[in-house]
């Protein structure tokens, strides 16, 4: 197996917006460690391309999910500079294949963080403030179906995000009770609350911290923002939606579909 030409195959399906069929399909041996040395490849191309990262970003947070799919962790990827969209501003869907939306809460740390052993209580310690964040996900794989492997390889169906204008501190949002809700057009899609994300979102951040140490990629920089995964499902998106969510204590967020 070529890990860069199955890196290149990914990024070809992203940038041609023709979906492939399931690495696994191919290679069903294909384990969690080869899916990342895949994403890694496909960090390194895009990079050398001259995109940054602005975000780490964090998968499969929901217990209930991770029970499922019989993981004990969530997954990992990278959020790059051309995948932002301004807060109030528009996503175009002709850009992406088969987009889906889901509310999230980011971390802005305000110091390095170095597992192993990191907890949610030491983020919160180390948090600079959090934001009210959109991940649009969208798989690069036909009909959204994947196994963890290529999930994984895809650097986990990152695609856009919509990050708000205002930075809040940790106080202003229940971390375990605190209410989010998705809608579009008008019409509520979905809702939840905070504690879906490892029961609070800081032991997301925690969990990424660790996970990294355990991969030989050493720490999360100062400044670095981690979205920490669905408070809200995943709602597919279509053209001409208007999307908002409203987080309890820190307002709302929003953009459109053209």
């Amino acid at each position: 197996m070529n890990t860069r030409k199955l890196a290149e195959l990914l990024i070809e399906a992203e940038e041609s917006r023709l979906p492939v069929s399931c690495l696994t399909d191919s290679f069903p041996d294909l384990d969690v460690t080869m899916g990342y040395h895949v994403q890694d490849e496909l960090i390194n191309i895009r990079t050398h391309e001259g995109h940054e990262r602005i975000a780490f970003k964090m998968g499969i947070t929901s217990l209930a999910k991770m029970k499922q799919m019989n993981i004990s962790e969530p997954i990992y990827g990278t959020v790059f500079d051309y995948m932002q969209l301004p807060n109030k501003g528009e996503m175009a869907i002709e850009e992406l294949i088969h987009p889906k939306v889901e509310a999230e809460i980011a971390f802005i740390l305000a110091e390095d963080i170095e597992g192993p052993g990191i907890t949610g209580k030491e983020v919160l310690e180390k948090t600079a403030g959090i934001l009210p964040a959109f991940e649009i996900i969208d798989s690069r794989y036909k009909d959204f179906k994947f196994k963890l492997f290529d999930v994984i390889a895809d650097n986990t169906s990152a695609s856009r995000v919509v990050f708000g204008d205002t930075v809040f501190d940790t106080g202003q949002f229940d971390m375990e009770k605190g209410r989010v809700s998705l809608f579009i057009n008008g019409e509520l899609q979905a809702k939840g609350t905070s504690d879906a994300v490892l029961g609070n979102p800081a032991n997301s951040v925690a969990m990424l911290a660790n996970m990294l140490y355990a991969h030989g990629k050493g720490k999360i920089p100062k400044g670095s923002i981690i979205l920490t995964g669905g408070i809200t499902e995943a709602i597919r998106l279509t053209k001409g939606d208007h999307v908002i969510s409203a987080f309890d204590g820190i307002g709302e967020i929003s953009f459109f579909v053209r």
